[in-house]
């Protein structure tokens, strides 16, 4: 699993225009790492309760924790400045554009700790800054494989080296078709069953087709061929094919895999001279459409076949009733 390391430095650098940062003290904070995604707004820890101060997330300063601290006298405004500040902690925001107390900064800077502020409102500075955070603490996994937009449909082919992936995934972009990542696909968990991929910032949207070499599918076919991330929602596996092997033929026995926790529906599919591989991918992609509008073909089949047999076996047992009927007709 992938965890990017996140310092005070990435953060500002990412965020001092989205989140209209200003840096107030020093630069000799921005090597600390962040290694929490919550944020905490250290009200109690600033009046001397210390016993369960979370000291590794990033500190708040709203509108109560500034006029606290403006309500103390200067002594004890650099007393309780100065226990705060004894913890490890990352870094130090204030919000709402709050003016920081003169003795933060200096006592601040002679810890290393970055002192910002913001224009944001608390509650909305939270809102954005979190989002960041959990983006970037999300969990990830690198899969070799090659990712396509089919019909909406986020479709990962995955299968052995020099199987056919990147050369499925230029058919169907020519069929308009939109390609996520080739090779190397960088999943990211989103919530609680999201998959999101993606591919690598220095191979992004370029395919390699084997006795070609590479292609950049933006330049080649618009912008139009690609797209930066897309939702995983199907697996397709290619494998090769084996007459002995059992291949699904109904639909009625569904598959899934399982990546980073979240269980997506897995399509193994045998490679033979002469298949359309590009038509059926398409078709996975819409079947997949219909299942998520509740129209699921094999059980439905199913449900028509179960109907068919029952309507024939009582049309079968009527037969029988009558014929028994006329056998005892002794007028």
């Amino acid at each position: 699993m992938l965890r990017r390391t996140l310092t005070v430095g990435t953060l500002y650098s990412d965020n001092q225009k989205k989140l209209k940062l200003q840096l107030l003290g020093s630069q000799a904070g921005f090597g600390r790492t962040i290694t929490a995604p919550q944020l905490h707004r250290p009200g109690l820890a600033l009046s001397g309760f210390l016993d369960l101060f979370t000291h590794d997330r990033i500190q708040i300063l709203g509108n109560t924790e500034i006029q606290y601290l403006g309500s103390l006298s200067a002594g004890e405004r650099q007393e309780s400045l100065r226990k705060v500040l004894n913890y490890e902690l990352p870094c130090i925001i204030i919000t709402d554009n709050n003016r920081a107390p003169k003795e933060l900064v200096p006592l601040a800077d002679k810890r290393k700790i970055c002192v910002f502020r913001s224009k944001y409102p608390t509650m909305e500075f939270f809102h954005y800054l979190q989002d960041y955070l959990n983006n970037e603490f999300a969990p990830r996994t690198t899969v070799h494989g090659t990712l396509v937009d089919v019909y909406g449909i986020g479709v990962l082919f995955t299968g052995r080296s020099g199987i056919g992936k990147s050369e499925i995934a230029l058919d169907l972009i020519e069929r308009g078709h939109r390609l996520v990542a080739d090779d190397v696909v960088i999943i990211t968990k989103k919530a609680e069953e999201i998959l999101m991929g993606e591919g690598r910032e220095l191979a992004e949207h370029h395919l390699e087709i084997r006795g070609l070499g590479l292609i950049d599918t933006r330049s080649t076919f618009g912008i139009r061929a690609v797209r930066v991330h897309k939702r995983i929602e199907v697996e397709v596996q290619l494998v090769d094919f084996d007459p002995k092997s059992d291949y699904d033929r109904t639909g009625l026995d569904e598959h899934h895999t399982t990546i980073l926790d979240v269980k997506i529906p897995l399509v193994v599919l045998p490679i033979n001279p002469g298949k359309n591989i590009t038509v059926i991918a398409e078709t996975i992609a819409l079947n997949q459409l219909l299942k998520i509008y509740g129209h699921h073909t094999p059980e439905e089949f199913n449900k028509k076949l179960i109907k068919k047999m029952k309507q024939q076996e009582q049309k079968h047992l009527h037969d029988l009733k009558m014929r028994d009927f006329l056998d005892k007709d002794f007028e």
